[in-house]
């Protein structure tokens, strides 16, 4: 994987370069960040970078030996460490699933763990990186680099280790073999062992801009451009969940909130019935995600009422829209309309009659924007 395949995120391309050709190389580093980010794509580019045998100023050059078996996970000198389960008759250890992280990794390296254990088959067992996994850890590492310059070891989800593969990883990252870097790349460091922490070098990567998301979104997926601004607004710059969202909506989110506005600002009960039977034609998850993208929009008409200059790329008919409709938000009803829409969705997710729902909701919402006199 190359730096450049990335959305965004040149900060820390950079910070990865400038360690490489300063020849200072963290033998341990930790690549944190939430999931559906970047931190295990920009470990993987990281990974082919350190090992290039043409290594360009901004880049790996993606076509020496070296650069063409790390793409494609099969060099010698890459090793995974994941989260695994028994599965069938493969014992829990990472090695035993290569085979289908490279193929997972293919698809996206911005999967999660949930991701992984239903592609592995693993149903609803919990993943973790078994005891087992220490003593895979010693073999990795006693040996010497096949054909590159540096053995790496990409550990993922570090923060699933069994207490002692954590203790067997910190006694190498105390003694570090030569020509030996590891990198962890997780979601949540606040699980990882204190001491691990201490001996690794942070490398904290930020979620995904929305504009990042869209880029990807348009051209990735083939998004067009209202509906991927759509699904940014919902992803919360979480790639993985937006390239999910863009397969699972099925309607223009904003035309039909606001008709939903002004139907119940206009107190017209009658239509808001008809609107009603198209909320429940949506289906379950459009239901949700629709409810969420409610809520975002809300936000934003919130943040607009306290300064406009803190609302940013928002398309014209959005922006019309948040204009208008922040005349009538205000710190006595803002709050419980966010609690209406959080409402609704927790009914829907626990599967109450969407249609009722929605008509209690609209009511509710008619009597804050506008109450009758």
């Amino acid at each position: 994987m190359q730096f450049s395949t990335i959305y965004g995120h040149q900060e820390t391309k950079q910070l990865l370069l400038n360690s490489v050709t300063s020849q200072h190389v963290a033998h341990a580093q930790l690549f944190l960040g939430a999931e559906g980010g970047a931190n295990l794509a920009l470990a993987l580019a990281y990974a082919q970078y350190l090992n290039c045998e043409d290594p360009q100023p901004q880049d790996s050059c993606g076509v020496c030996p070296s650069c063409t078996k790390i793409s494609k996970r099969i060099h010698p000198d890459l090793n995974f460490v994941m989260p695994v389960t028994k599965v069938k008759d493969s014992e829990a250890l990472s090695k035993n699933f290569v085979p289908q992280w490279r193929t997972f990794l293919a698809d996206s390296p911005y999967q999660t763990l949930n991701d992984w254990m239903q592609y592995i088959g693993a149903e609803n067992k919990q993943g973790t990186i078994p005891v087992g996994e220490s003593r895979e850890l010693v073999r990795m590492t006693s040996l010497k680099a096949f054909e590159a310059k540096y053995k790496v070891i990409v550990i993922w989800l570090p923060e699933l280790m069994n207490i002692s593969a954590a203790n067997a990883l910190l006694k190498l990252l105390e003694e570090p073999p030569a020509a030996t870097v590891f990198l962890l790349v997780s979601n949540g460091s606040d699980k990882i062992m204190p001491t691990i922490l201490s001996r690794t070098q942070l490398v904290k990567v930020r979620a995904f801009t929305d504009a990042e998301v869209i880029r990807y979104l348009q051209e990735q997926q083939g998004v067009e451009e209202e509906r991927a601004y759509q699904v940014a607004q919902l992803a919360e710059g979480n790639l993985q969940a937006a390239r999910v969202l863009s397969r699972e909506m099925t309607s223009d989110y904003f035309t039909f909130f606001l008709s939903w506005m002004r139907l119940c600002y206009n107190h017209k009960f009658d239509a808001v019935l008809e609107q009603s039977e198209d909320f429940q034609k949506l289906g379950r998850e459009n239901q949700k995600n629709f409810l969420q993208f409610a809520l975002s929009l809300l936000r934003k008409v919130l943040l607009f009422g306290v300064d406009n200059q803190l609302i940013t790329f928002l398309p014209a008919p959005e922006l019309d829209f948040v204009q208008k409709f922040a005349k009538l938000i205000h710190q006595g009803n803002g709050a419980q309309l966010a609690q209406e829409l959080n409402e609704a969705h927790y009914h829907i997710e626990r599967n109450a009659h969407p249609k009722i729902t929605f008509l209690n909701t609209s009511i509710q919402i008619a009597q804050l924007i506008r109450p009758v006199a």
